[in-house]
């Protein structure tokens, strides 16, 4: 399974990057610090799930997902933010998230949903 993250913080790509080097099967596909090198990333990875930052520096994670939906790519959406919402939520749910998880009290979550997406393949 490949992964994909799509992040403006070093810190944070640097931090999911460890959490997930170390799961079997799953591999770091690549990663992205704005929305114009996530799409076009994506398109050519072509990565199984994408953990996607609401907040990006030129058009926002909304638009990456927007485009995933579009190009109808069959990709898992894990939307992670440090703008956890209601209208943030309900507006990537809308578009076709699968997930959404805030940043500062959920990030264990991404992990866990990894490894379930991966035992369903």
């Amino acid at each position: 399974m490949k992964v994909f993250i799509v992040d403006d913080s070093k810190i944070v790509c640097d931090g999911l990057k460890k959490m997930i080097e170390g799961m079997d099967e799953i591999e770091i596909a690549g990663t992205a610090g704005n929305a114009q090198d996530a799409i076009r990333s994506i398109a050519e990875l072509k990565p199984d799930v994408v953990i996607l930052d609401i907040r990006l520096p030129g058009p926002s994670g909304i638009e990456v997902l927007k485009d995933i939906r579009k190009k109808k790519l069959p990709i898992n959406v894990i939307i992670l933010t440090n703008y956890p919402y209601p209208q943030y939520r309900k507006k990537c749910e809308e578009l076709g998230a699968d997930y959404f998880f805030d940043k500062v009290t959920e990030i264990e979550k991404v992990r866990d949903t990894i490894i379930a997406m991966k035992k369903m393949t």
